[in-house]
């Protein structure tokens, strides 16, 4: 993704009590976690909790008597493939959809090893415990909030960078357009269920920039290519779920975009389909590489240890386009 990459940052405190524990998200995205609870006689893991930026979220209630409590945390598939760092002492089973997970150090089909990172909840007023997720620019509640509005305005085609959690007539003008387009009121910004309704407006096709739409049973990884008239920059991955759409964060005025797709299972594996992979590109030969990146020289992939891989032109001139994967 554009921009800085967020770290998670988990104020500590003094150890775990008998109370209830909270996160609450400081971050520009809106997350989903999941808990680990480590203690003597075994380890489990619980998730997912969605929490938007500025809010807060009970994750475990009641008395805590664990040795230890973890935590891992993921952004939502918008965002493209992993804008938080994934990284822990610990590796823990999770699953894809909500889950419990009795026995959580040893996965079984269904579950897959993510690591953990081990937190010291600080004590509230009100008896309870209470971790925080931050990032490196260290928002309080009210910025954390805008800049959070500020980068799904940006994944919709809306121009309210750079997404810094500062207001202004920039940030203000592209919130409008998005509400006079989405034919919402302005009050609804204040409302609790505001970022679902704009996740739900960056998951729907738009006519305005560019739209990947997955109609397959299939979780797809895409990644997108821009060519400003000085080089070309190709990004990925982007985690596009079954039934769903979303809009790669293409920003300026490329004078040209590219796209490729490739439908994964559960394990990130190429899916085949009667002897092909299933996948959506072209003829332009641009790098690419297995996990993020973001790559701006595309001559020697192969020499510098990425991979070439057939990007498709997309032919922006009625100012949107809409791309939906589909099965042969």
């Amino acid at each position: 993704m554009a921009g800085f990459i967020p770290a998670i940052a988990l104020l500590a405190g003094i150890a775990p009590a008998h109370a209830d524990l909270k996160l609450c998200n400081r971050m520009s995205y809106v997350v989903e976690a999941a808990i680990g609870i480590d203690d003597k006689a075994a380890t489990a893991t619980r998730g997912w909790f969605r929490i938007d930026p500025a809010a807060c979220r009970v994750v475990a209630q009641g008395t805590l008597t664990a040795d230890r409590i973890l935590l891992n945390a993921r952004a939502l598939s918008v965002y493209g493939s992993s804008p938080i760092p994934q990284n822990g002492g610990d590796t823990l089973c999770i699953a894809p959809d909500n889950f419990v997970i009795a026995a959580a150090r040893q996965c079984r089909p269904g579950q897959t090893p993510a690591p953990f990172t081990q937190i010291t909840p600080t004590p509230t007023d009100d008896g309870n415990l209470v971790a925080y997720l931050a990032e490196d620019s260290e928002y309080d509640d009210e910025q954390a909030r805008l800049a959070g509005i500020q980068r799904l305005l940006v994944i919709a085609g809306y121009d309210a960078a750079p997404i810094d959690g500062v207001d202004g007539p920039k940030t203000q003008a592209a919130l409008a357009a998005f509400l006079r387009a989405r034919g919402l009121t302005p009050d609804i910004v204040q409302a609790p269920n505001f970022f679902a309704a704009m996740i739900e407006a960056v998951q729907s096709p738009s006519s305005t920039g560019l739209t990947w739409c997955n109609d397959t049973p299939h979780k797809i990884m895409a990644a997108v290519a821009t060519d400003d008239g000085k080089a070309v920059t190709s990004r990925g991955w982007y985690r596009i779920e079954p039934g769903k759409c979303l809009h790669p964060d293409v920003t300026g005025q490329p004078k040209q975009i590219f796209s490729f797709a490739e439908a994964v299972d559960a394990e990130n594996r190429a899916i085949r389909f009667k002897d092909r992979p299933l996948n959506w590109g072209g003829t332009t030969q641009l790098c690419t590489r297995e996990n993020k990146f973001e790559i701006s020289e595309q001559g020697d992939c192969g020499t510098r240890g990425l991979a070439p891989i057939g990007f498709a032109v997309v032919d922006m001139s009625s100012g949107g386009k809409t791309l939906r994967f589909a099965m042969p």
